[in-house]
Formats: structure tokens, sequence, C-alpha cells
């Protein structure tokens, strides 16, 4: 996984079954940790099955308010095992926006909480898709964008004043027009030009349930089913949607939790 692995942490059982259960990265709120075990097991986390392919790969994520004891339990024929360990604290920034258009903040309109309900629905559907054989995402991430990190995963936005749900994403501000790239392989599952909130938006499917989402695009150039590589231009950046200005807006799920990509990224393009 080349260069995000820079500021990982590695967990390992024992020495007599530590080849079995291997996790990659920081346990925290809002981390996504790679893991490997033995072909041919099953792996539970908190009870809850884990899909693992047929080398024995896997991915795990946990929630912006995730938090103690986390357990990974391994089957396979040759003997069971298992790993416990806890998510570290983190702290979130507060960020203030103002100057958002009234209706893009609290919007009243019957009309327009169909829509927003009707796109809520498509952008969930679109998050559904699990593929356990398929994992783009051992391949590694890159920046989909260069520019100023203007927003990061888990702070709490004020808009115009009012405080609202926290933020899932990475925002990157750069001019409209910028290309964006696919920071790896994977499915394309959504490709809508004109939502509500989030106006262009792509949704990528990196497999097992891990996907990135790009919001506020002012072009979308794939399309819903297309396979993308890593590095194919997916779009262009923009302000479309709810967005006070041009950047993308990156987020990525792990099944129904919002995880960070920023930790998965190599050192910042200058």
């Amino acid at each position: 996984m080349k260069t995000f692995l820079k500021s990982l942490l590695f967990f390992f059982l024992t020495t007599q079954v530590a080849a079995e259960i291997t996790l990659t990265g920081k346990p925290q709120p809002g981390a996504i940790l790679f893991g490997k075990v033995m072909p041919g097991s099953t792996v539970k986390l908190n009870d809850n099955e884990v899909q693992v392919a047929t080398d024995g790969n896997f991915v795990i994520g946990f929630g912006r308010d995730a938090s103690g004891t986390q357990r990974l339990q391994q089957q396979h024929p040759d003997g069971n095992s298992s790993l416990e360990f806890e998510l570290v604290t983190r702290q979130y920034k507060i960020e203030r926006i103002d100057g958002l258009p009234e209706a893009k903040v609290n919007p009243v309109k019957p009309e327009v909480l169909a829509r927003i309900k009707r796109e809520g629905a498509l952008v969930a559907s679109a998050r559904t898709r699990r593929d356990q054989q398929r994992t783009d995402y051992t391949q590694g991430f890159i920046w989909p964008v260069n520019g100023r990190l203007s927003g990061f995963y888990g702070s709490q936005r004020v808009l115009n004043g009012v405080p609202k749900r926290p933020h899932f994403g990475l925002d990157i501000a750069a001019t409209t027009g910028t290309p964006v790239k696919a920071p790896a392989a994977g499915i394309v599952t959504l490709a809508e030009p004109d939502l509500y909130y989030s106006g262009g938006t792509i949704i990528i499917d990196h497999g097992q349930g891990l996907s990135s989402s790009f919001l506020h695009l002012s072009k979308v150039t794939v399309k819903a089913g297309q396979r993308v590589e890593q590095g194919t231009i997916i779009g262009e950046v923009g302000a479309t949607g709810r967005a006070s200005g041009p950047h993308l807006d990156w987020r990525m799920n792990w099944l129904k939790q919002r995880v960070d990509p920023l930790p998965l990224l190599p050192e910042k393009p200058q």
C-alpha cells in the first residue's frame, strides 16, 4: 500500500499467532483499518461479520464518535484467534461559514424537502454495493486534486451562525474546472450532475463496502457502472450545491460508517 502506510500503526497478536490477524492503521474514530488473515478465514468485528477476500484481505472502519474496546474474531479450520484494541481519543475543529443562501442552510419548501429525501435515498442506495472479492483499496490512495485544505473530517460547522451536523469530508480548495482524479480504482455507483446539497456528485466503490464520494463538481465525466482506474479523470472541481466557493469535498464510507480519507494519503503535493 506504499506511502500511505508511513504514518500508520501496526497491530499484531502474540508471536504464536502473529500471522493470523494483522491490522494496519491508526485505531481512532474515523479510522479505516486494513486487515489480513489466513485464506479461508471468517472474521467478525464486535460480533458482526466482515467480508474477507479469498486471499485474506479485509477492511473495517469506525465512525466519528466511535470509542472504547474493539474486538476482532477470526475463525479458521486450523484454529481460531482474536484481537482487541482501544480506539484513541481524537479532537475536532470548529468551522464557521457565513454568507450561504438561507434556502441552502434551512430549506423549508415542501418540494425542496421532497427532493432532498429522494436524492438521499439515491445516494444511500449507491453505497450498498459490497464486492467481497474486489479489493481495489489495496493499491493505496493518491490525492484526487491538489489544493489548499479548507475543511476537515469530523469538524463541527456553524452555517450562518447556526450549529449543524459535523462535517464528514476532506475539503480541498481549487479553481473551478480543475480536473479531479480517482484516488483509487473502483466502480462508479453514482454520477449525478446536480443534487440539491452536493451538486455534481460521484460515488466510487473500492470494494468490500469502502467507497469514496466527490461533491460540488462543476462537471461529471463518468457514468454509473463504469470502472475507473487510479488517476482516471472523473470530473472537475466546482461550487455546485451548498458550497461557499469552488472546492472538492471528498468523503469516504465503510458501509454506514463515515470515515476519514486523509490518513490514507501520501504527503500533500506541493
